[in-house]
């Protein structure tokens, strides 16, 4: 339970990363659970009790017809996330929407102008963002730490040993680009802007997603970046940033669980440590202050569209063999 001012949100789906968002939810006064939605009735109730929720729904309908939830937070496989956040948002909700919102630009402005039109707050749910880690980084290289910058490196890669899996399947928008790669994308962007060029090669699953995605991105300002991404290999997770006087490693750039930035110039190494802090509550809580009225969200249509535009260059790249120029 929550104090009078905490807003109250349902959970869409009984996915396994609401657990995350359960924990960072618990540890705020200013964010209450208060209802959560399946398919099967059973299946959510057993949920609910299991987790302390105070209401159950056996649709995701009649989430959004319960008039005390106020937010959102979709965890369903990527191909719903457009639709059901656009029926949320006519329905009077709040949505967070977990990453990637869709692939195609035409999708997230749809998204985002429902939102418009309903006077309601849509925010991709990049976790990361909100994590002081992150906010570091971008201080260090726009304040110069490592000179002008010149290439970034992103990589996200875990073994999917859980089979049927959604990410597996291209009728959910599966693979790995579109689920660990896209932090990639994100992350490069968050540091150069927006791409002008790209080029990725892929390597398909049996059930044709990427299992395998490796990606050149090139910025303004002579800028490169390399990302790679895959479902089939050891668990990794870096993002470096490489100027001409120095570089920022980051071992943990995703989940920040331990935030430590080593920042490499021509005096040596430092490391740059932080407070670990659960980037789901930071999340959670900048999107209920802004509700609240008492923040801006973090991230809005611009991130989302340029997210969608890189995510489906790379794709585009990759089937045609051709590097791809951005609008």
């Amino acid at each position: 339970m929550g104090v009078s001012d905490a807003v109250r949100w349902g959970f869409l789906s009984t996915a396994n990363i609401n657990a995350k968002l359960l924990a960072g939810a618990a540890q705020s006064d200013r964010v209450d659970v208060v209802a959560v939605a399946s398919r099967d009735a059973a299946r959510a109730e057993a949920y609910a009790r299991e987790h302390g929720i105070d209401r159950a729904h056996g649709s995701y309908e009649a989430l959004l017809e319960d008039p005390e939830v106020e937010a959102v937070y979709i965890s369903l496989p990527n191909s719903m996330h457009v639709d059901w956040s656009i029926r949320a948002l006519e329905a009077g909700k709040h949505v967070l929407c977990e990453k990637p919102l869709s692939r195609h630009p035409d999708e997230v402005d749809r998204a985002f102008d429902a939102a418009d039109q309903a006077g309601r707050l849509l925010m991709e749910a990049f976790m990361y963002r909100h994590n002081p880690q992150t906010k570091r980084l971008k201080e260090l290289v726009d304040g110069g730490a490592i000179g002008r910058l010149r290439l970034i490196r992103a990589v996200f890669s875990f073994p999917l040993t859980d089979s049927p899996d959604v990410r597996l399947d291209p009728a959910l928008d599966g693979g790995g680009l579109m689920d660990v790669g896209c932090y990639c994308v994100n992350g490069v962007r968050l540091l150069a802007g927006e791409p002008v060029q790209v080029y990725g090669e892929r390597v398909d699953a049996a059930t044709g997603v990427d299992e395998v995605f490796a990606g050149t991105v090139r910025f303004a300002d002579d800028v490169l970046a390399e990302l790679d991404c895959g479902l089939v290999l050891p668990m990794r997770d870096e993002l470096e940033a490489i100027g001409e006087e120095g570089s920022i490693f980051l071992d943990d750039p995703w989940h920040c669980r331990n935030p430590v930035l080593v920042l490499r110039t021509g005096q040596g190494a430092e490391e740059i440590s932080l407070e670990a802090e659960d980037s789901y509550r930071l999340e959670l809580e900048n999107m209920s202050d802004a509700i609240r009225g008492r923040a801006e969200p973090l991230l809005g249509r611009d991130d989302a569209l340029g997210q969608a535009r890189a995510i489906e260059a790379l794709y585009r790249a990759a089937a045609e063999g051709v590097p791809v120029a951005m609008p």
